[in-house]
């Protein structure tokens, strides 16, 4: 670990403070703003389609949650991997993380592009479509599948910029896509009247005048130097740079399987219900948007933390990455205590955003953020211990942490609720599996604390 390297970066010699500020606040924004892309189109399809269309984007909702999920998995392993090795004064081998990086991205986004194409209506059918919202779900889906490459420049790109110190310029890609969504959607939609199909391109040419500014980023390092052979696809650092990603990887190909499992729960269940199978689709799919963008405060403290996490554990400076923890912890808790008291007392204010609906869909929206979002204020403590383990490169309790709510605390939990309380019992399982990761997250970091800054355990 060097020192030497420490002093000539500002990441081990400016206020923790300071850091997080400069760095959590453009990271935050980012997110935020990558969750209202699609949160935008569901109000305005809301307004103009109806909830049939917002179930139709709550269907195509896992294609974009899994690709998410590939470019957190290359992005923030190749950005852990550039902050742990220029804390270790390494320049080289990060700079090989990084091309190995942007040859992954590029070539699994189009590949994903062309199989989404074509199993785009079997894959609707898998994540709950009905014979109502289907044709919907494929209008909207066939169009936001042909931006997946510039989606997944966006994702990964966005990482390592932040990585290489630029968090504003991360910040500055997402808002030029977010505002070209925000300006064209009501154009689309209720000017050319393309309902769906409008909200999706308005999307996916937000989304490539985001990429063509990453570019322009990336052929712009303040760090580290990209060579020609630094983009040939190398095993022996695509193996070290993808575990670094591993726990946000998991989080997100997680929430696929939920989205499916939830989705076909809410349609079976539902069906035996006074709402039909319909309503509770659309209504929960807007409640877990709505969730998205708040959590994302969270998860945008700790990811864009992660480079002061990976640099300064790299570095040997300890005492710096625990008051960087305490106070992302601190800071994210505080945030998601707010929200969760803005889903309790004021649902319908959010829900009314989506379109004026019948009394029975309204009932079942409110239900659902109240219900659903009990216990929101305990992911805090999931996310920011999440990406701590992965950022200072220990990916086997970050992956554990990413699987605990997902995959062993919800998905059991739709089923086994879903089956004895029918489709309310759907939306226990989520405060259920928030509270039940939110105690492991608590336990694990409690356990490991002391371990992880002595030397020996560093070291491992």
């Amino acid at each position: 670990m060097s020192y030497e390297a420490a002093v000539k970066n500002p990441l081990g010699t400016e206020p923790v403070e300071k850091l997080i500020a400069r760095f959590a606040i453009p990271s935050i924004i980012s997110i935020v703003i990558n969750s209202l892309y699609n949160m935008v189109d569901q109000i305005f399809i809301g307004q103009e389609v109806g909830y049939l269309g917002n179930a139709a984007t709550n269907i195509i909702m896992p294609l974009t949650i899994l690709l998410a999920a590939l470019g957190m998995l290359i992005g923030d392993g190749a950005a852990a991997y550039m902050s742990l090795n220029l804390g270790k004064d390494r320049r080289e081998d990060a700079a090989h993380g990084i091309g190995n990086a942007i040859t992954l991205t590029v070539g699994t986004s189009v590949v994903l592009m062309i199989l989404f194409e074509i199993f785009l209506e079997p894959l609707c059918h898998l994540f709950g479509a009905t014979d109502t919202n289907l044709p919907y779900a494929l209008d909207y889906g066939r169009i936001i599948v042909l931006g997946f490459p510039f989606a997944m420049i966006d994702g990964t790109f966005g990482s390592i910029i932040r990585a290489d110190g630029r968090p504003k310029s991360s910040m500055v890609g997402l808002l030029i896509g977010c505002i070209t969504n925000l300006i064209l959607d009501p154009v689309f939609i209720f000017v050319f009247q393309w309902g769906v199909k409008g909200a999706a391109f308005a999307t996916i040419i937000g989304q490539i005048l985001n990429a063509v500014y990453f570019i322009y980023c990336m052929l712009r390092f303040q760090t580290i130097d990209i060579k020609k052979e630094n983009l040939i696809p190398k095993w022996r650092i695509v193996k070290r740079v993808l575990p670094l990603g591993a726990s946000s990887f998991i989080t997100q190909v997680a929430a696929v399987f939920v989205v499916a499992v939830i989705n076909n729960a809410l349609v079976k269940y539902g069906a035996l219900s006074k709402y039909g199978a319909d309503i509770p689709l659309a209504a929960l799919g807007i409640t877990m948007k709505v969730s998205q963008l708040v959590t994302g405060i969270a998860l945008g403290i700790a990811s864009g933390i992660q480079p002061i996490f990976g640099f300064n554990y790299g570095s040997g400076q300890y005492d710096r990455v625990k008051k960087t923890y305490k106070i992302a912890l601190t800071s994210s808790t505080l945030i998601l205590i707010v929200a969760f008291f803005i889903f309790q007392f004021c649902p319908n204010y959010i829900i009314n955003l989506f379109g004026q609906e019948s009394e029975l869909y309204m009932e079942f929206a409110v239900k659902c953020f109240r219900i659903y979002l009990l216990a929101c204020f305990l992911i805090g403590v999931s996310a920011v211990t999440g990406i701590f383990f992965q950022a200072i490169g220990k990916p086997i309790p970050a992956t554990l942490l990413s699987l605990s709510r997902q995959v062993i605390f919800l998905i059991p939990a739709v089923l086994a609720f879903g089956y004895f309380m029918g489709v309310e019992g759907v939306l226990w399982a989520g405060p259920f599996a928030d509270g039940l990761a939110g105690i492991v997250a608590i336990i694990t970091i409690g356990t490991r604390w002391n371990k992880i800054f002595r030397k020996e355990g560093a070291d491992k």
